[in-house]
This record gives structure tokens, sequence and C-alpha cells, in this order.
């Protein structure tokens, strides 16, 4: 049985597609087109993530996706699927350059700016249609980040650092001070 620590979070189920059980998913994650041949996710039902595979998976609009499950076959199996989060093994994503990151790995991450200096620790990443954002918790204050690859420098994994080198202003207009 797999556990949540040895997945990431793959999305959620947000609605009812059709009346033979078919759902439409949420993807949250960099490259809904990594996950267009999926075969199998984990469904968080009551905190333990039972395995569910795809009959068919068709990407729609962003990060949209409609999914029939084996084995669900009306309207009332699928309602009891709804709002539920997807989970994948952390070992099934595909790996990334050495600055390069999957949103959820910073949770957690102290951030360094190179002009501004030490500047909180990472929340969350919000995906905001194509624009994410940086959810860093300054000393009870929210900054948010534009996730660009010219504003983050480096990644120091050993450390848990998140290195960036933010336009001049952008944190300021948050924190209403000069460091």
């Amino acid at each position: 049985m797999f556990l949540k620590e040895d997945c990431f979070r793959l999305g959620h189920i947000a609605r009812l597609h059709s009346f033979k059980g078919e759902v439409s998913i949420i993807l949250d994650v960099d490259d809904p087109l990594d996950y267009k041949d999926l075969e199998s996710v984990f469904v968080d039902y009551d905190d333990k993530l039972i395995p569910f595979f795809l009959e068919r998976i068709q990407l729609q609009k962003k990060n949209f996706a409609t999914v029939k499950f084996e084995d669900i076959e009306t309207e009332e199996q699928a309602k009891k699927l709804v709002k539920r989060s997807l989970y994948l093994p952390l070992d099934s994503l595909p790996e990334l350059d050495e600055n390069e990151f999957y949103q959820f790995e910073i949770e957690g991450f102290k951030v360094v700016d190179a002009n501004y200096g030490e500047l909180g620790t990472v929340v969350k990443v919000i995906d905001l249609s194509g624009n994410p954002l940086f959810q860093i918790d300054s000393n009870g204050k929210e900054v948010l980040i534009p996730k660009q690859d010219q504003f983050v420098k480096s990644v120091d994994w050993d450390e848990e650092i998140l290195h960036l080198e933010c336009p001049e202003g952008l944190i300021e207009m948050y924190l209403g001070e000069e460091k």
C-alpha cells in the first residue's frame, strides 16, 4: 500500500462529466501532457490511497481532463469520487534538470533574494492560468513572486533554500520597506 508521503498530489476530481461514470479532473501539474497516457491513479478515499485504473483519459483545455475509470459505470458510483484528491508515486515523476523542480518539492524551502536577503518560506506555488506564483510567508506577511525562470537563480537541495533575484521594488511592494 502506498502512503501519501511516497506520492505527489496529481490533482482532484472536480465534477461528473456524463451519466456513464465519467468524471472531469483538474491536474495540478506543470505540464498536463506528461500524463496523457495515464493508466492508473490513487484516489484519496477516507485518508487511504485506493488504486483506480483508467479506461481512458482525454486532456481538455488548460489543466482539465475527462477520465473514465474501470468499474465505475454509473453516475451514482462516480459521485462518490467527486472532490477527492488524486495521487501518483513520486518515482513516476520525470527527471528534471538541476535548477528545475516540481512545485510541491519546494514547499517549506527558505527563500533568499540576491538583493533583499532572506525573505521567508515558500508556502506553496499557486498556479494561476499559466502564471504560477511563489506564495511566500515573510514573518506573517504574504509575498507573491512570479515563478519565472529569470527570477530563479538556484536551488540548494541540501540546505532547502530557493535563491531568487527579483526585480527591484517587487518585494518592497509587499513588505513596504527596504532592507
